[in-house]
């Protein structure tokens, strides 16, 4: 007997609940957030951490509908979300194979290890005049800058999944005659995924840390800038603006990262 669309409705409903229930808890604290944040700047709490000049949500609300009505903004975001693009990319082209390789071949890890160890701490805003130095313009070394913020995550994640990968699959695969090209496919790789994926999702979001701070130093278009600027001129509301604009698209980023990382791994869709 076929189902009603009401039955058919209940039994969506049933399944998707723990995604539903998620997303309803991430609603309401975010509204308490934005409750409390009117709440501190309506009545101009100063008790040690100040709120006297921080702009309300419907000044920062009335702000953005300006903004996002003429180009000009539109423009920073893209310009910003382009070079993350660029720098990710690079960053998981290059650390993901790396750090297979040297997960995999001890030699390799021994030569590449402590050098990424050594130059890791550096943080991205100490790269800036070394990265002004190495490129002939801004945007490459911004882009070299996002680079480098999203490139050790990646890297020691996956060195890290390629290390706790069972032994005992790897055994099984030998004894069933699959050669070092099998193994490293059908075992390897997949056995690292899970570290993969969360290497790119940390990575994204240091790749946003080292962009903002790349813009705001040398860059001259970018939302980084535009935050940095606004506060050079003393403009609260698009403080607020940008931050909220930088937090929204990490949160994007990293969200697509985690849908395509369900897409690839289904095995753990049900985590």
């Amino acid at each position: 007997m076929p189902l009603s669309p009401l039955q058919k409705a209940l039994r969506l409903l049933r399944y998707y609940r723990p995604q539903l229930r998620a997303v309803v808890i991430g609603l309401i604290a975010i509204a308490l957030s934005i409750l409390a944040w009117h709440l501190l700047t309506h009545y101009r709490v100063n008790i040690y951490v100040r709120f006297i000049n921080v702009p309300s949500p419907d000044q920062v609300l009335e702000r953005a509908v300006l903004a996002f009505s003429g180009p000009q903004y539109i423009e920073h975001m893209l310009i910003s979300m382009r070079r993350i693009l660029i720098g990710f990319a690079i960053a998981t082209v290059v650390a993901v194979p790396l750090g297979l390789l040297m997960g995999r071949f001890l030699v390799l890890k021994e030569i590449i290890f402590p050098v990424t160890e050594v130059v890791r701490p550096i943080p991205a805003i100490a790269w800036v005049p070394m990265s002004i130095m190495l490129w002939p313009n801004n945007e490459e070394s911004i882009v070299f800058i996002t680079f480098l913020g999203s490139f050790f995550p990646i890297l020691i994640n996956t060195l890290h999944g390629m290390v706790t990968v069972d032994p005992v699959l790897v055994r099984a695969a030998k004894c069933l005659g699959a050669n070092e090209v099998a193994i490293f496919r059908e075992v390897y790789f997949p056995s690292s995924l899970p570290q993969i994926f969360t290497g790119l999702t940390v990575g994204m979001g240091v790749a946003w840390v080292s962009l903002i701070a790349a813009e705001m130093i040398s860059g001259q278009f970018g939302i980084g800038y535009f935050t940095w600027e606004a506060y050079s001129l003393v403009q609260y509301s698009d403080i607020a603006l940008g931050m909220i604009s930088i937090g929204a698209l990490g949160l994007l980023s990293s969200g697509a990262i985690r849908l395509v990382g369900r897409m690839v791994m289904p095995w753990l869709a049900g985590r």
